[in-house]
């Protein structure tokens, strides 16, 4: 890999951060934090995206940029499973049962409708 590809990964996945942060920000300050809409948002979008990328072929530096450096670093698994386990840990456990239901099965949905839509293409 070339010199110029590990900086464009550093700085995209700085970017997609960056992306992740104000987005859950913007989400969160509409709607509360009672219930992490943010998270589920960015999860559910990068899902989608990711789909898309699935769905048009993308393979080799445009799949390393966008998949992993982008929608990788713009995506939040481990946020998610801690936001899950302290509405779990709160003595709320339906929302954390469905904060990780509906991020499972709308995540998967999300996914195989960004991958028909770019297969459409």
């Amino acid at each position: 890999m070339s010199w110029w590809l590990w900086l464009a990964v550093a700085a995209i996945g700085g970017a997609g951060a960056v992306v992740r942060f104000v987005t859950d920000a913007v989400i969160s300050g509409r709607f509360g934090r009672d219930f992490p809409l943010g998270t589920l948002a960015i999860n559910l979008s990068g899902a989608l995206v990711l789909g898309f990328l699935s769905g048009v072929g993308a393979v080799g530096e445009l799949d390393l940029l966008a998949g992993t450096a982008l929608i990788g670093s713009y995506t939040t698994f481990s946020t998610w499973m801690l936001e899950s386990y302290r509405l779990a840990e709160d003595a709320e456990p339906w929302p954390a049962v469905v904060n990780a239901v509906a991020s499972l099965l709308l995540g998967f949905a999300a996914a195989l409708l960004g991958r028909a839509i770019g297969r459409s293409i």
